[in-house]
């Protein structure tokens, strides 16, 4: 634990929580395969890791995190200039390429493969590729979740070139038009990469939901996406 950290901690405790005595607390920077920072209580010790991806970052940027992590913590309300102020750091390119670098080189995918019971996700990338991309589109990874997952139904994984859809999806009740709709949803990722609008991220520009509008069944996939859960 650094001097600095130590310091800043205590600035953002105080700002925060004036009256309560300073508690015993650790910050330190932690090894995380992306921006992670948490915030844990345990045995009335305060214990905060930062991503070391911020180790360098200005002082009002580490002011901020530990600003929001306090706040969170004990459920005070986030100033929003602090909010702004870490937006706009993790939000820069520079980062951005940096995590997807480290994402790369320490982020383990766990990968079951495409085939399940009822549905080959390779084959039906395939069968999407030759009907809205002329077959032109690289396929990636495609895997099937470890589980059958409710609170995402698919996601693209940029940092290892992967498409995962989750388990549930794997059953002879679910129609073809579901899958493959959500599958053409990760693909048109791949087509649209986020892009950074200063501090914002870009998920599904303009374009990204043009070409969604292109699907025949939009509306009947969606309205049976929206009974199962969420859709990145």
């Amino acid at each position: 634990m650094t001097p600095r950290l130590t310091e800043l901690f205590e600035q953002a405790y105080r700002e925060l929580r004036p009256r309560a005595p300073m508690p015993e607390f650790e910050v330190r920077y932690y090894r995380f395969a992306n921006i992670s920072n948490t915030i844990r209580l345990r045995e009335g010790k305060l214990l905060v890791r930062l991503s070391d991806l911020l180790e360098g970052a200005p002082e009002p940027v580490l002011y901020a995190i530990l600003h929001i992590l306090i706040a969170k913590l004990y459920r005070k309300p986030v100033d929003v200039a602090q909010a702004a102020r870490y937006r706009k750091h993790t939000g820069s390119q520079a980062l951005a390429e940096k995590i997807h670098l480290i994402r790369q080189m320490r982020g383990r995918k766990r990968i079951a493969g495409p085939r399940g019971q009822h549905y080959d996700l390779d084959q039906i990338f395939d069968a999407l590729n030759l009907r809205f991309f002329h077959g032109l589109m690289a396929r990636p990874q495609m895997t099937w979740s470890s589980n059958h997952s409710l609170r995402s139904l698919g996601h693209y994984d940029p940092a290892h070139n992967t498409i995962v859809v989750s388990l549930v999806f794997d059953r002879p009740n679910v129609p073809r038009y579901a899958i493959d709709y959500l599958v053409y949803h990760e693909m048109l990722h791949l087509r649209h990469p986020v892009k950074l609008r200063g501090s914002r991220r870009s998920v599904h520009p303009a374009a990204f939901r043009e070409d969604e509008k292109l699907f025949p069944q939009l509306a009947e996939a969606r309205e049976f996406l929206k009974r199962l859960g969420n859709l990145d």
